[in-house]
């Protein structure tokens, strides 16, 4: 597979749309069977609370993963992104109800290189919160 973002296509500065990530406490379960995990703070409202959380926080690599998986969906390609890094800033609070919580995450192209390679600066949040800081991939176009 190869990206579908052409490097000719793309400027520095360029916004990329943003795009939401409903996380709801299923999600949370599925990714602690997944990545083994199994930190109560991730599923346990009370055991939450207990330790000074407001609430079931989602895992800090979830959240990274979410940056990720926008990336990948912009380029097109998994294997595009040669690079990715991230900072975390603040907590993905999970409410339980039907609509959980939402990670919205935008993107801009910060550095256009002569490898064909874009860095790409991410913005994630959730609600009032940047809970991704200092988020970048370099993505290999075509």
């Amino acid at each position: 597979m190869a990206a579908t973002v052409k490097y000719d296509e793309v400027e520095t500065g360029q916004e990329i749309p943003a795009a939401e990530y409903r996380v709801r406490r299923v999600d949370l379960v599925r990714y602690a069977g997944a990545s083994g995990d199994f930190n109560p703070i991730h599923w346990n409202e009370r055991h939450a609370k207990a330790v000074g959380l407001p609430d079931v926080i989602a895992h800090g690599m979830y959240t990274m993963a979410q940056g990720g998986r926008f990336v990948t969906d912009w380029a097109g390609d998994p294997g595009a992104v040669v690079e990715y890094g991230v900072r975390f800033s603040s907590m993905v609070v999970v409410p339980d109800d039907d609509n959980g919580a939402t990670i919205t995450i935008s993107g801009v192209i910060e550095d256009k290189r002569e490898d064909k390679r874009v860095v790409v600066a991410l913005t994630a949040r959730s609600g009032d919160a940047r809970v991704l800081s200092k988020a970048r991939a370099v993505v290999q176009l075509s």
